[in-house]
């Protein structure tokens, strides 16, 4: 509506790219250019102005470091008074310092009490060591110094100065208007242009909301899938080409046309970060949009949200997000139409818990947390006879599929899967029972610090609705825990009504509105200009500003890197596990290499990781091995975004594939493993063990395979059972069984021994 009197602002500020959208590199306007030129936001922001708005965090103002000036030979200010005494020059500026009058001033004019005094330092340093001093405020100090002045005269001086050293008290009210949040569905004039139907499919785990949703997407004539998972986008991919109708798939490491030439489909099936708010559709399907909460991806399901122009937008999600897109909906003028379904198989809770891995049947999942106890139960397992399959967020989507193949299949022996939470969302798998293995998680919120919590109802009925999946081969699903203390909890979380919890929308800094930030300030660093952007950026009570501590860990580590601010942006919303540290040496390399101007070829990238890479012989060999997928992924993710600087994608994706088949052996023979890094010492996987669901998505591992043993042969108490026994048997290296046979064995050569002692002492005595 509004961009179409202005089709340049239209091309700078639309184009999807990371977190945010791209502005085009020619555009370098003013701050209010583009607010003056939208009378939406411009009326917007009269409405707004009324508001008290809060004061800014001063701490986060960094002074500038003043260019020094070529002196004059000569001291015009000395000529046309006298040459300055120091120290009354010093007795003046502390009187000044001092002054009620002078503190309430510069109150008024944006210096707080902290900048107040970081400003007058620094003038005060200035005026004492600037040889020769400039002309005016030479002649006023003179003045005040000579007792025909007030010390008053000096403020407009200092204000100048202050302004120097902290140019954004020069543009505050300009800072404030771009970092202004509290008009989001504004952002979007080209949805705001047509009148949307919204509907919301609501239910639990299991209920086909969004089988019903995906049906409309395949009738229509065009249309676009946003899902959470690369794997979700995938699926949706191949069905839909299944179908009969030609998909594009669309994700941040890969773009692929079903159009021998190139040429886009009708229907693309995409990541929720790389949806088009372009692109005209007739029907849109955005899944999991309970995730708009999330501390840190929140912001791409609200720019869906509001922004798609589609003449259909179908949601899908858990009920306790009804009011706040009915709410988000409402200041767009839109209605929202919704969808009830119920589990369409059902679910129960056990009165008992497994309390034992013994007791494991077929079917089963035990969920963990974190990884360590992913290995820890794992391993355990392994040890009943037992064969499992693993899922954990490192893994490659490769792999994740080939386990969630192998679990599924009927024929396999694999009937065990260990996973963590992560298959609460978008996984198949045939599932009989969900057995907890704790009931306390790890989280990060919204201000990017690590809480552990007991689970939500929400999130309880997310992972248990996976148990008795219509399409798979158990009907009905069962719920429980392992250790029996936790049942008691568990049955209470669930008894909980899911009621519509406290939820806002995710927003998060776009790169057009810092490089208008930068357009300000120049001299700031890109993580301070987060910062101040986050600290005088204003919402309403329907949104709230994601976690930005990722962002600017990479925005710290590459800082002394010289890159473009456009540039700097896209490496900085590059998606990574800040916790590896392999990972974000390789950034901080590919950033450096970039600065160079030298491309990342094929070469390069296989030097890096020193391909080819061996089979893993310890989990810690796998870990790295995982990290080393996650680069290969970090170069396919940039090389869509500079062609030019990383040129070998298709290459690059050829040796991660080889990797995937590398780590899948591994994975298979995970026990084995884990036994080799018992046996080597302790190994910590701690700092790849966090954050499952910032990754794509979890499959499962399939562990080495010993043979069943039977529960009806318990070997008898033995007499070389002891400490060392018991720890042969803990860690796997020995079995109940063998432990039994070496029994027999040793009795055996025991009688042997007594016999030829006999003959011994029979053929001495006749001797």
């Amino acid at each position: 509506m509004y961009f179409s009197r202005f089709p340049r602002l239209a091309r700078c500020y639309l184009q999807p790219v990371g977190r945010g959208l791209q502005l085009a590199a020619d555009s370098r306007a003013p701050a209010l250019l583009w607010v003056s030129r939208w009378p939406g936001i411009r009326a917007g922001c009269r409405a707004l102005s009324s508001d008290s708005s809060k004061p800014p965090d001063t701490s986060l103002f960094h002074p500038v470091q003043l260019r020094v000036t070529e002196s004059s030979d000569s001291d015009i200010g000395a000529e046309l008074t006298q040459t300055l005494n120091k120290s009354e020059v010093l007795k003046v500026l502390n009187k000044f310092y001092k002054r009620k009058e002078v503190q309430r001033l510069g109150s008024e004019n944006g210096l707080d009490a902290r900048l107040f005094h970081q400003a007058f330092i620094s003038f005060r340093k200035h005026v004492l060591e600037t040889d020769p001093l400039q002309v005016e405020l030479h002649i006023i100090l003179n003045d005040i110094c000579a007792g025909v002045g007030h010390v008053d005269d000096l403020f407009p001086f200092f204000m100048r100065y202050a302004k120097q050293i902290f140019p954004m008290l020069d543009c505050m009210d300009d800072l404030r208007r771009i970092s202004d949040l509290r008009l989001p569905p504004n952002w979007y004039p080209e949805a705001r242009a047509i009148q949307r139907k919204i509907i919301f499919h609501s239910g639990p785990t299991n209920s086909g909301k969004t089988y019903h949703a995906i049906q409309r997407y395949l009738s229509a004539k065009s249309g676009v899938y946003c899902g959470p998972l690369k794997l979700l986008a995938h699926e949706i991919y191949q069905k839909t080409n299944d179908a009969g109708v030609p998909c594009d798939l669309i994700t941040g490491e890969e773009l692929v046309y079903v159009d021998p030439e190139g040429r886009p489909s009708a229907h693309a099936a995409c990541t929720i970060e790389m949806c088009s708010v372009n692109a005209p559709y007739e029907v849109a399907v955005i899944d999991e949009i309970q995730m708009i909460r999330d501390p840190s991806r929140g912001w791409a399901w609200t720019r869906a949200l509001l922004g798609l122009c589609a003449d259909e937008i179908h949601v899908c999600g858990e009920a306790a997000a009804i009011n706040l897109v009915t709410e988000l909906m409402f200041t767009t003028g839109e209605e929202v139409e919704v969808h009830t379904y119920d589990r369409l198989t059902p679910l129960k809770v056990l009165d008992h818990a497994v309390e034992s891995l013994e007791n494991l049947r077929p079917g089963d999942c035990i969920v963990c947390f974190n990884k360590n106890d992913i290995y820890s139960v794992s391993r355990k397992i392994e040890i009943q006879g037992l064969e499992c399959a693993v899922i954990y967020g490192s893994l490659p989507p490769g792999t994740k599929l080939a386990q969630a193949k192998k679990f599924n299949d009927p024929d396999d022996p694999c009937k065990i899967l260990v996973a963590t939470d992560a298959i609460g969302m978008g996984l198949n798998l045939s599932i009989k029972r969900i057995i907890f293995n704790s009931l306390v998680k790890p989280n990060v919120n919204e201000k990017g610090e690590r809480e552990i919590d007991t689970i939500s109802t929400s999130q309880a009925l997310q992972i248990a609705g996976r148990a008795g999946r219509f399409s798979s081969m158990f009907k009905d699903g069962e719920v429980t825990t392992l250790y029996r203390e936790d049942l008691s909890l568990l049955k209470e979380i669930l008894r909980k009504p899911v009621v519509d919890i406290e939820m806002t929308a995710g927003l998060h800094p776009t790169a057009e509105q810092i490089e208008m930030f930068a357009y300000h300030l120049p001299e700031a660093t890109l993580s301070n200009l987060i910062d101040i952007f986050v600290s005088l950026s204003q919402v309403d009570g329907r949104y709230f500003v994601c976690n930005i501590e990722d962002f600017k860990f990479v925005a710290d580590m590459i800082q002394h890197i010289p890159l473009n601010l456009r540039v700097r942006y896209v490496f900085c919303t590059a998606p990574i596990n800040r916790k590896q540290p392999f990972v974000c040496t390789s950034l901080l390399k590919f950033a450096r290499q970039y600065s160079k101007n030298e491309p990342l070829t094929f070469d390069w990238i296989c030097r890096h990781v020193n391909w080819p890479v061996a089979c893993p012989k310890t989990i810690r060999d796998l870990v790295h091995l995982e990290s080393v997928h996650d680069v290969l992924d970090l170069y396919l993710w940039l090389s869509y975004r500079f062609m030019d600087m990383f040129p070998d994608a298709n290459l690059v994706r050829q040796i991660q594939k080889e990797l995937d088949s590398i780590i899948r052996m591994g994975v298979y023979n995970i026990t084995r493993l884990i036994r080799a890094s018992e046996s080597s010492g302790p190994v910590s996987v701690g700092e790849t063990a966090t954050h499952d669901n910032a990754k794509d998505d979890m499959l499962p591992n399939q562990l080495h395979r010993r043979p069943r043993k039977s529960k009806l042969a318990q070997p008898p108490p033995s007499k070389i059972e002891g400490s060392l026994a018991s720890r042969l048997i803990d860690q796997g290296l020995l079995t109940p069984d063998m432990l039994h046979q070496l029994e027999k064995e040793w009795s055996k050569r025991q009688d042997g021994h007594q016999i030829n002692a006999t003959k011994t002492k029979s053929f001495k005595g006749k001797k």
